[in-house]
């Protein structure tokens, strides 16, 4: 994904509900089955208990997309955000990946795929992924790992009194 905004750009999006951002953060479809597989892989391998989750349905989710150029009604779409900076598709999957560590930094072999072939394929699972796995509700899933790291909107006066490196 290219851009030409800052890190953080959302912030002065007064489209985008405030929410803390200083950790990695990935939107996600909540109704895909992959996607709730994803969720479950991120909260039991995220030793640091630093990523949060926002659901692609919720006005945050759809907000953050339309700031970053992505539709949030196209099924392929998948955001993930480090540092303030955002990442999609496959790129994302490699980078999330990366932050957990461990094994998971094996994905980084992904890369030697050509990008072309490697975006192609991702989008072949993405528009069939609930023919793949079925349909979830990540939001209602009983996991705490997963309820943990889901994400809201604050307001503003929460944001204050509560500082981001808090929540």
């Amino acid at each position: 994904m290219h851009t030409d905004k800052p890190p953080f750009s959302h912030r002065a999006d007064p489209a985008v509900p405030c929410f803390p951002d200083t950790g990695p953060v990935t939107v996600m479809d909540a109704t895909c089955g992959i996607c709730a597989k994803g969720a479950r892989w991120i909260a039991h391998n995220d030793i640091k208990q630093e990523f949060r989750i926002i659901p692609l349905q919720s006005d945050l989710g759809h907000a953050l997309m339309r700031h970053h150029g992505l539709d949030p009604d196209d099924p392929t779409s998948w955001l993930y955000l480090q540092d303030g900076l955002p990442y999609e598709g496959a790129d994302a999957v490699i980078r999330v990946g990366q932050r957990l560590g461990g094994r998971w930094r094996l994905l980084g072999a992904l890369r030697i795929i050509p990008a072309a072939l490697l975006h192609r394929l991702y989008l072949l699972i993405a528009r069939n992924r609930y023919r793949l796995s079925g349909r979830a509700d990540l939001c209602n899933l009983p996991d705490p790992a997963i309820q943990a790291r889901l994400l809201h909107p604050l307001a503003r006066a929460d944001l204050e009194t509560n500082p981001v490196s808090d929540l």
